[in-house]
């Protein structure tokens, strides 16, 4: 006679992941104002910095071309830090315990939030690009360099996700993690997104050019509009990668120490 066995099959990894990933693209379909304000801010700075105060920067009219690529990592940024708080909320309301008492990897559940989050970003970007060109974005890039653009892009989006995520992990609370997360959305004012780097004091034009922002938006902006790229892309593509590992290890490091404890 055989004995039916106790104890249940784990969960695969691709299933778990997503099962997660599902719920937390239905978290943030229910949390449709953070998702509006995500898409919105960067719109309205754009026109903003369009018809405001484009045509004292650049009074020929094209700067609209320099500032899009700019608004594309800001957008992408206002999107990919309400993974901090979604994280944190987890975190703190006890459902992590709940997932750990399953016979399924409880690390997934913060992969399916920075996955939904990558999706959600694309989306936004999607969005963005779309009334860019109504307000007269004119890109010279072929399918090629778009695509090329876009795989820049998703990496960025992917490497600053997991790093909301990690700091949602660290933070005591959502309250924190979106304090801690917001720090971080500074960086695109201090780069080449809405002004050359060239036109800062010299010791603000040091930071502007020593940090992750500047080398994507000049990347993205030599493909889509022609601009020199230089040594920007194998920048870009560093630090990404850079920060993407160092947030991996992190968020792995923190989420097993925190899991212990409980």
């Amino acid at each position: 006679m055989i004995t039916p066995q106790s104890s249940s099959k784990p969960a695969s990894f691709v299933t778990t992941n997503a099962v997660f990933i599902g719920r937390s693209l239905r978290l943030s379909l229910r949390n449709t104002e953070a998702l509006i304000m995500a898409i919105m801010l960067p719109i309205m700075l754009m026109l903003l910095f369009t018809y405001v105060f484009g045509g004292a920067i650049d009074p020929v009219g094209n700067y609209v071309n320099y500032v899009v690529p700019g608004i594309i990592l800001l957008c992408a940024g206002f999107g990919s830090s309400f993974t901090a708080v979604n994280v944190a909320e987890d975190m703190t309301n006890g459902i992590i315990d709940r997932f750990r008492t399953m016979p399924i990897h409880s690390m997934s559940v913060i992969t399916g939030h920075v996955i939904a989050s990558v999706a959600r970003n694309l989306l936004a970007t999607g969005l963005v690009i779309g009334v860019a060109y109504l307000v007269g974005f004119r890109p010279s890039a072929n399918v090629w360099e778009w695509i090329a653009a876009l795989g820049v892009i998703t990496l960025f989006i992917l490497a600053f996700t997991w790093l909301f995520a990690t700091i949602g992990l660290a933070s005591g609370n959502p309250s924190a993690a979106s304090g801690y997360g917001f720090i971080l959305l500074f960086l695109p004012y201090i780069s080449s997104a809405f002004v050359p780097t060239d036109t800062m004091p010299v010791w603000l034009r040091g930071v502007a050019n020593n940090q992750p922002i500047t080398p994507v938006i000049e990347t993205i902006r030599g493909l889509l509009t022609g601009a020199p790229i230089l040594d920007s892309a194998w920048l870009a593509a560093g630090w990404c990668i850079a920060i993407l590992l160092t947030s991996l290890v992190w968020c792995v490091l923190i989420f097993r120490k925190k899991a212990a404890r409980r």
